[in-house]
């Protein structure tokens, strides 16, 4: 029993068919892989959508807020630069207070100096003494009114510090929200890292952001990169098969020049056999007519 012989032709169409498979399943791999990464893509988009409306009516309302207590410390700066005024205002009166009962004091002493004979409770004394009492009333009056006033303006420093402070975290806020907005899904860690620093804020956000930038340029610059590094490598692959191909090609161009060759040192000796049993013939023709049928 003879054993079947597998010319080169078939052993190298198998292992083509084999490559041609794997090639498939890849071609199908890759396929499913890119329909995941773009159903992920639109559902981290279509999120990043919400997110970015939510921030952004977040923003409008700090705005709002942010005007609203802008306001209001503008009407308590001016009420305490009112009552700074006011405070001056009876800081002076009661300076003039303090001169017209040093004045009145002095009045009824120097009286009281006066020999016994003509010390007398005149009419003079009882109007310094009614003076001195209504002074001593007003700068009373004035004294607690002046509290009054500096208990006033220490409660409105106190609204205007809790207002700044309220400004500043609604300024802060704002800021974070628009940074937010402007956020990618790849800068979270340089936020992150930003946020260790312990950095103001503002620049804080600066430097995320040109981090951010900066990080973002990097990876495209990457992701190019391994396109044409892939596309380099894809060009290598079909250039190598192309090769292989090529020098099969070249070698079986050779072995049918060989085999050409071949045919034509057949035929030339074939043509010599030929001219040989000619000669023949046409010597034996020559025989004896006797001979001729021997």
């Amino acid at each position: 029993m003879s054993v079947p012989s597998h010319s080169p032709q078939q052993g190298e169409g198998t292992k083509l068919m084999h490559f041609e498979v794997l090639r498939n399943s890849s071609e199908l791999f890759r396929a499913e892989c890119t329909r995941l990464m773009l159903e992920t893509e639109k559902a981290c988009k279509r999120m990043q959508n919400d997110d970015s409306k939510r921030l952004d009516q977040r923003v409008r309302d700090i705005q709002f807020l942010k005007k609203e207590l802008e306001l209001k410390l503008e009407e308590v700066v001016v009420e305490i630069d009112a009552l700074v005024a006011l405070q001056s205002r009876v800081a002076k009166a009661l300076e003039a207070c303090t001169r017209t009962l040093n004045v009145s004091v002095v009045c009824l002493e120097e009286r009281r100096k006066h020999l016994p004979s003509r010390r007398l409770h005149d009419e003079v004394d009882g109007e310094l003494l009614k003076e001195k009492e209504a002074v001593e009333g007003v700068a009373s009056l004035l004294q607690r009114v002046a509290e009054q006033i500096t208990e006033q303006i220490r409660l409105d420093r106190s609204a205007k510090y809790q207002l700044e402070k309220d400004l500043k975290e609604k300024f802060e806020a704002e800021c974070i929200d628009n940074s937010c907005l402007l956020m990618t899904r790849h800068s979270i860690n340089s936020l992150q890292r930003a946020g260790d620093t312990g950095a103001d804020p503002p620049r804080a956000l600066v430097e995320c952001l040109l981090e951010q930038t900066a990080a973002d340029m990097q990876r495209q610059v990457g992701a190019t990169a391994a396109a044409f590094q892939l596309n380099v490598r894809e060009i290598k692959s079909a250039k190598s098969q192309t090769e292989d191909q090529l020098a099969a090609t070249v070698s079986e161009l050779a072995s049918q020049e060989r085999i050409a060759e071949d045919l034509q040192v057949a035929v030339a000796e074939r043509g010599q056999a030929l001219s040989v049993a000619r000669a023949r013939l046409a010597l034996r023709r020559q025989r004896p007519g006797k001979e001729q049928f021997t």
